[in-house]
């Protein structure tokens, strides 16, 4: 990912920021779409993972539509050229205000997550004189296998409609004159690397596909979601199996004619894109324990805090050299600010230049002003 001219020129520029491989994030791009070309499928990038414009406006360019979870994402998809028609709106708590500034955007598809989600957008559609397309979240109780805190498509998890629910919803949607029904949801987490969770998803699918159809519904879009994880051990190991994720749906959903398949991939395009450039501050040698602290912290990458995440960590100064362990840590006043506990490193030095890697998604769009720190800053491989 770091070219010797690029670590060179890191030198120049204050830390922290993120740099971004546009480069990298283009070859990741045409890997998708050319892997979901041969059977026709549609992708929605979901903003959440990143919605940094210029990075945006790469994805929107390569004719992705945007999955959007808030009105402000469904905004910032507008504002940076994606098509109102390929953008679609999900999330569990959507408010009044929201659903009726996307109903003013004429977007394509509210995912819908609740029955009284259905009769509030119902009666909003309504007194706006407009229909509403909309598909049914479903939940389908399929273990992702994934971080528990990722997790989103199990009983116990708050997203979608649960099964027994369906008959109730079946009947609200039939009396809900505002309402166009394209089809069914799914997203049952994130950071899934093993592809076979994907094959049980088909099979709850192609049985609620079934179901609804047996009820009068035409269904047609089968929204699947997304989930595909990245390496976050291997980094350079950088574009995901594209291919092999996208023919397990191939050939395991039951795929109706005139039927099209939708997925929402965020993390799989962007994550391997960037990293958190960082320097040291400080180095601590102790009895018991070594730290690096960096001019980073959880303000600018919370996921390690969040989930313990792993992230790789690179002394760009030093190169390649196991010499020392140390904890990798921030200057934020949390004992959770740390980014890696006894992590082998050559031995570091002040203003050494670290690079965290797989910082492209959920980094900088989670970054926060905590300690009333200093926004992040975002470097460009196209603009050193």
């Amino acid at each position: 990912m770091f070219a010797d001219k690029d670590i060179a020129k890191f030198n120049n520029i204050e830390t922290p920021f993120y740099y971004y491989d546009t480069d990298l994030l283009q070859k990741t791009l045409e890997a998708c779409a050319s892997a979901a070309k041969p059977y026709g499928f549609h992708i929605h990038y979901a903003l959440k993972a990143n919605f940094n414009p210029v990075i945006l406006d790469q994805i929107k360019t390569i004719g992705f539509g945007a999955d959007c979870v808030s009105a402000g994402e469904v905004r910032r998809a507008v504002e940076v050229g994606f098509e109102n028609k390929k953008i679609v709106f999900a999330g569990v708590g959507k408010s009044d205000k929201e659903i009726n500034e996307a109903l003013d955007l004429d977007i394509f598809c509210f995912n819908v997550e609740s029955i009284q989600e259905l009769e509030v957008l119902n009666e909003l559609a309504t007194a706006k004189r407009k229909t509403a397309q909309i598909a049914i979240r479903i939940n389908p109780n399929v273990d992702a296998h994934t971080h528990h805190n990722i997790t989103t498509g199990l009983d116990e998890n708050k997203f979608g409609i649960n099964s027994w629910d369906l008959p109730a919803c079946a009947e609200v949607l039939k009396a809900s004159t505002n309402l166009a029904f394209l089809g069914i949801h799914f997203h049952i987490g994130s950071q899934i690397t093993n592809l076979d969770v994907y094959k049980n998803l088909c099979v709850r699918v192609n049985e609620f596909c079934n179901w609804f159809e047996d009820k009068g519904f035409t269904v047609a879009v089968l929204n699947v979601g997304g989930g595909l994880g990245i390496d976050y051990h291997h980094p350079d190991h950088q574009i995901p199996d594209f291919k092999a994720y996208f023919k397990i749906f191939n050939d395991f959903l039951e795929i109706k004619a005139n039927q099209e398949v939708h997925f929402e991939l965020g993390r799989a395009l962007v994550g391997q894109s960037a990293a958190l450039i960082t320097r040291a501050l400080y180095i601590k040698n102790g009895k018991k324990k070594n730290f690096v602290v960096l001019d980073a912290g959880m303000t600018e990458l919370m996921r390690p805090a969040l989930y313990q995440a792993y992230h790789k960590i690179e002394n760009l100064t030093r190169g390649h050299g196991n010499d020392l362990r140390y904890d990798i840590v921030g200057p934020i006043c949390e004992s959770t600010d740390c980014f890696g506990k006894e992590v082998e490193q050559p031995e570091s030095f002040r203003g050494d230049v670290f690079a965290i890697r797989s910082a492209g998604a959920y980094g900088e769009v989670m970054a926060s002003k905590y300690n009333l720190r200093d926004e992040i800053r975002s470097v460009y491989s196209s603009e050193i």
